[in-house]
């Protein structure tokens, strides 16, 4: 016969459930930080509560003190010209520190130099010239305008008051078609213009999970701005429709739409300009 003690049994039943305890414990927390995390990378960060800042690049490879760091604002240069005018034809990487672009190559007239030579003139105005052969001067600061106030000759709410607005920022595709602003997709002695491109149909993309709302995807307003160029092959592989398999996941990483929507078209948290049916804004 078995002796039978009821303190230890006692302690053996408030240990076991103490285990148990501890294990739901674990559960839930580990629970808890996977939620977390999917919340992190599902939900897109939030773009800079100042529109002007969204699309800024800062172009930091420079050998001497001064004349300093290069601002490039996308919201200014948009207006002007055409996404695959200067991706493709002129040859800007989408992906930081790609291209190389250095005050000899801009003298060259390429990169910033293939408008910035002195001579161009957009839209009855003579271009100013990039990485003149001058000393170094105040000219340069319209550029090189990193932490200096008052350097830059236009300024985002003055350049774009007439423009119409959406949720966040300016509303580029309304402002097209408005006439507010009329993108230049061609440049003498770079690209000579051409026949447009005729856009393939439109189409809706139909997410895995019910709960998601269909995506209304056209292809004329990104023939507008991108060409066909910008998107295939480099971010979209191939043309066929279903054939590349994608999520918000990897959009919010930075791929696929997520190439160009979140760093300078319009934020992934806009939900409504992709899923007509969905919120107007994740914050």
């Amino acid at each position: 016969m078995q002796n039978f003690c009821p303190g230890n049994a006692g302690v053996r039943m408030q240990k076991g459930r103490w285990r148990a305890g501890l294990v739901l414990m674990l559960a839930c927390w580990l629970l808890l930080l996977r939620g977390d995390a999917c919340g992190q990378i599902y939900l897109p960060p939030s773009p800079p509560a100042d529109p002007a800042d969204y699309g800024k690049v800062i172009l930091d490879q420079y050998s001497l003190p001064t004349p300093g760091a290069v601002v490039f604002d996308h919201w200014l240069h948009r207006s002007k010209f055409t996404c695959r005018l200067c991706h493709v034809d002129i040859g800007f990487a989408m992906t930081a520190r790609a291209t190389g672009i250095r005050a000899r190559t801009n003298r060259q007239g390429f990169h910033c130099g293939a408008c910035h030579d002195g001579k161009r003139v957009i839209g009855g105005k003579t271009v100013f010239a990039a990485c003149s052969d001058a000393p170094i001067g105040r000219e340069c600061a319209r550029c090189h305008s990193a932490g200096k106030k008052g350097a830059r000759e236009y300024e985002y709410r003055k350049f774009t008051a007439r423009f119409p607005k959406a949720i966040y920022g300016i509303d580029w595709e309304a402002a097209e078609n408005s006439g507010a602003i009329k993108p230049i997709d061609s440049l003498e002695g770079v690209v000579p213009k051409g026949e447009p491109m005729q856009a393939r149909e439109d189409f809706a993309v139909q997410p895995k999970y019910s709960w998601v709302h269909p995506i209304q995807f056209s292809h004329q307003k990104h023939l507008a701005w991108n060409g066909c160029e910008v998107c295939h092959p480099d971010i979209f592989p191939t043309t066929k429709k279903g054939a590349v398999r994608y999520s918000m996941f990897q959009n919010v990483e930075g791929r696929f739409c997520g190439a160009c929507h979140g760093k300078v078209a319009f934020p992934l948290n806009n939900c409504q300009r992709c899923h007509p049916a969905g919120p107007a804004w994740a914050p």
